[in-house]
């Protein structure tokens, strides 16, 4: 997942907003045009009122033609901006302009869905946005007041003054009260998903600190070590030449350890500061999938010595990535930490779906709380009851978020956790960009 900063942070959240706000206007469009014809109807079959249902049809088949567009313009990539909202509130005040001139003008009690358009605007519109409607609403009302389409109604029948301006301002009051309590309703929707979208980026962004601060220290840290560490080896190294060391077997053997753990902590330092991005030209290594699954799992069993190892690598046909030791550590955290629950077995399975890796890491360990799923990959939160515990899974579930990859943990049936990553490979092809 690619997170960015600034205001470019927030626009895939307002883009959302707006493309959402364009369908909820599609979906008032096609209610709009069944209420036409409905109402047109019955007008003319049962009241008896003669219209022109040609012209009033040739309207609604434009909204109609409008709303296509409209849904297949919402199924672009582009953004809807505001400017392309405000075209299709006043396509859709034009339209119920037309009708209205058709159909008695200002005296149809039908007149007041204006107000519909106007408090719809000033919800989903920019407030200049708003006011435009406002102005052209009220200057369609009043070029409706004076000559409209000529009605032929029966001898002795009007409209003004009558029980059909009652009847009719009343169900005009109810459709419109029924609309906007229905497309309020869904715009606060659209409000409370953006809002959670919105802190969701915002943790996002505090853990993505929170591992740069980390990484500034472990490099820093690195860096400081690396001095004490070199003149240790060159003291260890004066002391093995001494005979009165080389004399002894046990202290030669235990010297001989001490430069082990020496060399180990070397390495750490190493792929401390290769991770911080030092040096990593010399370490991009071309292999496969199956190799560096194969490779990476015996490098873990010869550091931890587990009791027993389930390995199963089912993962065919292979494919050539780069190496990444970024990868490759958090991979090794999700293993000590399994590890470290159940250390006399851990199951690790590894298989292809479609175009993306599948690793599977389970135990036989107490699994995980309530309180730790519901928390997973959040920093410091761990069931080990000792300082700076739940690091480990912070950073896996960040490093395969960086990769474009995700994390699944939950408890088996049997007993014991599960956690599974899941990663495209094509974040590691050697045809991509990864590794160039």
């Amino acid at each position: 997942m690619d997170v960015r900063d600034g205001p470019e942070r927030g626009a895939p959240v307002s883009e959302a907003a707006s493309r959402q706000n364009l369908l909820l206007l599609t979906q008032l469009r096609w209610i709009a045009a069944g209420g036409q014809v409905a109402t047109i109807l019955f007008v003319h079959v049962v009241l008896r009122i003669p219209l022109p249902l040609g012209w009033m049809g040739l309207v609604i088949l434009l909204l109609l033609g409008l709303n296509l567009l409209s849904l297949w313009r919402w199924r672009q990539d582009w953004p809807v901006s505001n400017n392309e909202l405000l075209a299709q509130f006043l396509m859709d005040v034009a339209a119920l302009t037309a009708q209205l001139y058709l159909s008695g003008g200002a005296t149809n009690p039908f007149i007041s869905l204006f107000l519909l358009q106007i408090i719809l605007s000033a919800v989903l519109l920019e407030a200049w946005s708003a006011w435009v409607l406002v102005g052209i609403t009220s200057l369609c009302f009043l070029a409706l007041m004076g000559e409209t389409f000529p009605l032929d109604r029966p001898p002795g029948q009007t409209i003004g003054g009558s029980h059909l301006q009652i009847e009719g301002m009343f169900i005009c009051f109810a459709l419109a009260a029924g609309l906007l309590v229905f497309f309020i309703n869904k715009i606060n929707g659209n409000l409370r998903l953006r809002d959670r979208r919105l802190a969701d980026l915002r943790q996002q962004a505090s853990e993505e600190e929170h591992i740069v601060r980390m990484g500034l220290l472990a490099s820093g840290a690195a860096h400081e070590l690396g001095t004490p560490l070199a003149t240790l080896s060159v003291i260890l190294n004066d002391w093995r030449q001494m005979p009165s060391f080389r004399s002894d077997p046990d202290i030669a053997q235990e010297m001989a350890d001490m430069q082990g753990e020496l060399d180990r902590c070397k390495a750490i330092v190493t792929g401390i500061l290769l991770s911080s991005g030092e040096a990593r030209g010399e370490q991009v290594v071309r292999t496969t999938v199956r190799a560096f699954l194969d490779d990476l799992v015996s490098e873990w069993r010869l550091r931890r010595a587990p009791s027993h190892v389930v390995y199963d690598n089912g993962f065919v046909p292979d494919q050539p990535i780069w190496s990444d030791l970024a990868l490759k550590q958090v991979i090794q955290s999700l293993f000590d930490n399994a590890f470290e629950a159940s250390p006399r077995w851990i199951g690790i399975t590894a298989r292809r779906q479609d175009e993306q890796l599948v690793l599977t890491v389970r135990d036989r360990g107490p699994g995980f709380s309530e309180i730790m799923l519901s928390e997973f990959g959040k920093p410091y939160r761990s069931s080990k009851n000792r300082a700076g515990s739940g690091l480990g899974l912070f950073l896996v579930v960040n490093v395969m978020r960086k990769l474009g990859g995700a994390v699944a943990a939950g408890n088996r049936a049997e007993g014991g956790a599960e956690v599974t990553l899941t990663l495209p490979l094509r974040r590691l092809s050697v045809e991509g960009t990864h590794g160039s």
